[in-house]
């Protein structure tokens, strides 16, 4: 996967992270921060370096997510998937 192709895809993610209102404070602070995270993968494309803070959060994401928001989790999976894949 490019670099354009993962920049679509943190874009796509992101959208989505907008438009859930989780009901807990603890899920409203993760995708707090996974969307800091995702602007700043974004805002700096020529490094392309997650750091492992994100992907702890992406991992503590998908656990909290897995029963109420699935469609979420499925993206969050496969962000975690491509950028392990990709060395990010």
């Amino acid at each position: 996967m490019n670099s354009q192709e993962i920049d679509k895809l943190l874009e796509q993610l992101n959208k989505e992270i907008e438009g859930i209102q989780p009901d807990d404070e603890k899920g409203q602070e993760l995708l707090r921060e996974l969307s800091a995270d995702i602007h700043e993968l974004l805002d700096h494309a020529e490094s392309k370096q997650a750091p492992s803070s994100m992907m702890k959060r992406l991992e503590t994401s998908i656990d909290h997510f897995e029963v109420t928001h699935p469609d979420l989790t499925a993206a969050l999976s496969s962000l975690f998937t491509i950028l392990s894949n990709a060395g990010i």
